[in-house]
């Protein structure tokens, strides 16, 4: 898979949408990719534009099945080389600090790569150097489907869940509601241009952004740029998504933009 390209210009994108009008941010890579983590807080990628022609074409998954267009999206991601997925989190989690800081916020639910996800370990670092409170996703021990939220500090304990994913152990000093949360950032397998996020099937964030009101806390989707398809089909409970951030663009709706 070749390197994604990053444009410099000066133009938004509108989303041709109706209800649901969204804005596309094109990202610059007008910094030097470092592997310091030290960048992360102190050199932010500058927000530039692009024009939405200079875009690869989506994925046309018009007429696909939900389950399809998981395998397919989950191949692809999965199909990105490790060096390459190095960089990309590295780019992108200076995106996603930058939003994180757009609201100042305090304590930020995030997760841990799994699966081909983009990689969170060295925007959790910087949030650290920042005071900022990261919290990590467990299963709720008595509420099949649900998500507890619990903090997430270099000396946690962690271990793994029946999908063989790390979470926190178990401490009830350790929970926060929802609701005391700036920003949820949730992962994702697909998504299209007006924030709607198709995740693994088990509704686990579904039933948590059904919690979210009036976009408190934020909740954000962090994704691939090539996990973007045409057309997602959506179910009466899918919450969208009020910002998506990828190693190249910011989705936004048009009232946060």
């Amino acid at each position: 898979m070749s390197m994604t390209r990053f444009m410099a210009g000066s133009t938004q994108y509108q989303s041709d949408t109706t209800d649901n009008q969204t804005l596309i941010t094109y990202f610059s890579s007008a910094s030097p990719v470092s592997d310091d983590t030290s960048a992360t807080t102190d050199a932010i990628y500058p927000h530039s534009f692009n024009s939405a022609s200079d875009v690869d074409p989506l994925f046309d998954s018009r007429n696909m099945s939900r389950d399809s267009i998981r395998r397919h999206i989950r191949q692809q991601r999965n199909g990105i080389s490790q060096p390459e997925q190095n960089q990309l989190a590295l780019i992108a989690s200076r995106h996603l600090l930058s939003e994180i800081q757009r609201i100042s916020a305090k304590r930020v639910a995030l997760y841990l790569g799994f699966d081909g996800e983009l990689a969170t370990s060295k925007l959790i670092e910087a949030l650290w150097k920042l005071d900022v409170e990261v919290y990590l996703p467990r299963l709720h021990p008595f509420a099949t489907g649900h998500l507890l939220f619990m903090r997430y500090t270099a000396d946690s304990e962690m271990v793994n869940n029946r999908y063989n994913i790390a979470e926190p152990k178990l401490d009830i000093r350790n929970i926060v509601t929802v609701e005391h949360l700036d920003m949820i950032v949730t992962p994702l397998v697909a998504f299209d241009d007006k924030g709607n996020r198709m995740g693994m099937g088990g509704g686990f964030y579904d039933r948590t952004l059904a919690q979210v009101t009036d976009n408190k806390p934020l909740a954000v989707g962090y994704a691939h740029d090539c996990q973007q398809v045409s057309f997602l089909p959506i179910e009466y409970w899918d919450v969208p998504l009020p910002v998506i951030i990828t190693p190249t663009r910011r989705i936004a709706s048009k009232n946060l933009s």
